[in-house]
């Protein structure tokens, strides 16, 4: 529980954004999900439900960061086939490689409530550096004297750039699962007390 004498907010750059303080993800509130072309023709949608982040609010904001952990076991699709198939050999080799990771290298640039920030994602060992687009949605103390923030991040990865290179050849043309996957996350951070 966060202290309740500090003040929960501050005022930065036109903004009312959380104290400088380490938040972790709200493991109730959050959404770690990915879109993927299926067929050519559709969009498969899927999450990972055990996921983990730490992040640091700098007294400059601009000097934030962020670091989280994704368990590759945990992918949700709506289908266990699907489900089990994702976690094989043919893609993300979830007993060989368990955990998927972001840490972020620097705040690249903001305008208003968006920020860019610029990490390294590693996925089978294999680690790229991304952009995640973030907007900061808001902060506030709960009602049980928690100081929480909202946000939303999306960033899209060519997924053979990791080694998920598994496909098929449609007789159509094509191929079953496209290159591109959005990455689209959802949560509330809570203050950590110091």
């Amino acid at each position: 529980m966060s202290d309740t004498t500090a003040a929960a907010t501050r005022t930065w750059d036109g903004l009312v954004i959380p104290a400088a303080g380490t938040y972790e993800l709200d493991q109730a509130h959050k959404r770690v999900g990915f879109v993927a072309r299926h067929m050519m023709v559709s969009k498969v949608r899927g999450e990972f439900a055990d996921a983990t982040a730490t992040i640091t609010v700098d007294e400059d904001p601009l000097a934030s960061s962020v670091v989280a952990t994704i368990q590759a076991a945990s992918i949700q699709t709506g289908q266990k086939d699907r489900d089990a198939h994702l976690v094989s050999g043919d893609f993300l080799e979830a007993e060989k490689y368990p955990v998927l990771t972001f840490r972020s290298t620097r705040v690249k640039s903001h305008s208003g409530s968006e920020f860019v920030l610029e990490g390294e994602l590693t996925i089978k060992d294999v680690t790229r550096v991304v952009d995640l687009e973030v907007e900061f949605e808001g902060v506030n103390r709960s009602p049980y004297g928690f100081d929480v923030f909202g946000f939303s991040a999306s960033t899209e990865i060519d997924r053979e750039d990791f080694g998920l290179t598994w496909n098929v050849a449609l007789e159509t043309g094509g191929v079953m699962v496209g290159k591109k996957v959005k990455i689209e996350i959802e949560g509330e951070a809570i203050r950590q007390a110091a």
